[in-house]
């Protein structure tokens, strides 16, 4: 037996997935090669992982995706493996020394094919345990240590006593709300089924009060969702509006576009 096909076996031991003569296999290759001990421990610690307990996440629907891709591309055992017969292995070996015979079928074991099945799988489930687990984990815990400034505003707007809020219906079906505190003195917009600007545009806030409206800052959608911090100070009265301006936002420092969003706050 050579190391690659000790390591599809020791990839079915760590997952406790070898069957009877497999098993006796593995063992009797690991008495001969001591050597090998470190591809059993390293798929050993691997197999432990997938079992930690880790915060439920969900992982992007691509990686799913490309997973059962990847399984589905595999050669797969269809059970019909029988086990050979101890008395036709000299006439096998012959045969696979000299060729078959023309016309014969050749014989093929599914076993090689279900170990390399059991290692890619192995490999395949590592990584995707440590994407998750650690790559996916870390953002979640990331975003949880370190919100936006427009989260935590919208946090400090929501706990003062003063906090009000304003809604309004966009055409496209989505809704826009207007969240301040005279408090808090800041302000938020969260947009929900708001179209992206466009390439080369984005959105852009304003407080619209009787001397004209004063630029509040840009902000992106990300699929449809937005939360945005208004810049500046908001004054009793004013109107929350937002336009689609050149990336960046209006050069001139006014509006170049009608409102897309306009709530009245008083």
């Amino acid at each position: 037996m050579n190391e690659k096909d000790f390591a599809e076996l020791a990839a079915g031991a760590a997952l406790h997935s070898l069957d009877a003569e497999d098993e006796r296999r593995y063992r009797a290759a690991l008495t001969e090669h001591p050597e090998w001990e470190d591809t059993v421990d390293a798929d050993t610690a691997t197999a432990a992982s997938l079992a930690d307990p880790v915060e439920p996440v969900t992982p992007p629907s691509h990686i799913r995706t490309a997973l059962l891709a990847r399984i589905a591309d595999m050669p797969q055992d269809d059970g019909s493996r029988t086990d050979p017969d101890p008395s036709s292995a000299n006439a096998e070996s012959t045969a696979d020394s000299y060729g078959a015979g023309a016309g014969a079928e050749p014989a093929i074991s599914p076993k090689p094919k279900q170990r390399r099945w059991t290692r890619s799988v192995f490999a395949l489930a590592a990584c995707l345990a440590v994407l998750v687990g650690v790559g996916i984990g870390a953002v979640a815990l990331n975003q949880q240590l370190n919100p936006p400034a427009s989260v935590v505003a919208l946090q400090e707007i929501e706990a003062a006593g003063d906090a009000q809020q304003a809604t309004v219906e966009l055409d496209d079906g989505g809704s826009a709300t207007a969240h301040w505190s005279a408090s808090a003195g800041k302000a938020v917009l969260v947009a929900d089924g708001l179209p992206s600007p466009g390439d080369g545009q984005t959105y852009e806030l304003w407080f619209v009060r009787g001397d004209g409206p004063v630029a509040a800052g840009v902000f992106d959608v990300d699929g449809g969702e937005a939360t945005a911090l208004l810049t500046g100070d908001m004054q009793a009265g004013d109107a929350i509006a937002v336009t689609v301006e050149q990336s960046g936002g209006s050069p001139s420092g006014q509006p170049t576009t009608d409102p897309v969003i306009v709530i009245p706050t008083a």
